[in-house]
């Protein structure tokens, strides 16, 4: 029996991955969380195969959660479960140590596919991740200017990228305002940007983003 932590903040997300999973027999959901603080005692204090993680989670975000996971638990398997677009996020959460990344929007027979082969100690990618890994190794070592910022500098780019306002991303993230402002004075910095615009241009650029949303 394979062990399972669901770690999202929506009750509901958590209620239909359950759907889900009972129809799997040697699946198990044996905690729930809906942050990172509950998911590490949960882990801490159960006996835990396989971690389903969502990134966008109040507080500390799940790739915060996910380093703090590798670090206690190296050897404990996470797959990443989000809704942000793998473009955004899955060659950064690999780099975290997550064991996969999966968007929300996969067919239900994936994520079981996904957990069994986690669970096994192999890394589960689609093809779409895989083809980025490919390509990751085929660049030049020197790292892009995103590639450097820290894991919530890279959720609050994507987030001004994708054109939300300073208030509207610190609301989202249950950050102040004046922490988002900090957050956005770096990342223009790292990125060599001056404005919003420009940095939702760098974004499309590097094809983080759609221009189209």
């Amino acid at each position: 029996m394979i062990r399972l932590l669901i770690c999202d903040d929506h009750a509901l997300v958590r209620e239909g991955f359950k759907q889900i999973l009972a129809d799997a027999p040697d699946l198990a959901v044996v905690g729930e969380a809906a942050d990172g603080p509950e998911a590490m005692r949960l882990v801490r204090h159960g006996r835990i195969d396989v971690v389903l993680l969502d990134i966008a989670l109040p507080g500390r975000d799940g790739l915060d959660v996910l380093k703090q996971l590798r670090g206690e638990f190296p050897r404990l398997p996470v797959l990443i479960v989000s809704t942000y677009p793998e473009k955004q996020y899955a060659l950064r959460s690999l780099r975290l140590g997550a064991s996969g990344y999966l968007n929300k929007g996969a067919d239900p027979a994936e994520l079981i596919l996904a957990i069994h082969k986690v669970a096994q100690g192999r890394l589960f990618v689609s093809p779409t991740v895989a083809e980025s890994l490919a390509n990751a190794l085929c660049r030049n070592s020197d790292q892009p200017p995103h590639e450097r910022l820290s894991a919530r500098e890279y959720q609050v780019f994507i987030l001004i990228a994708g054109g939300k306002s300073l208030s509207e991303i610190a609301a989202q993230l249950s950050l102040s305002l004046n922490t988002v402002s900090t957050y956005r004075a770096r990342i223009m910095e790292k990125v060599e940007t001056h404005n919003d615009v420009e940095t939702a241009l760098y974004a499309v650029r590097h094809q983080l983003v759609s221009m189209y949303g």
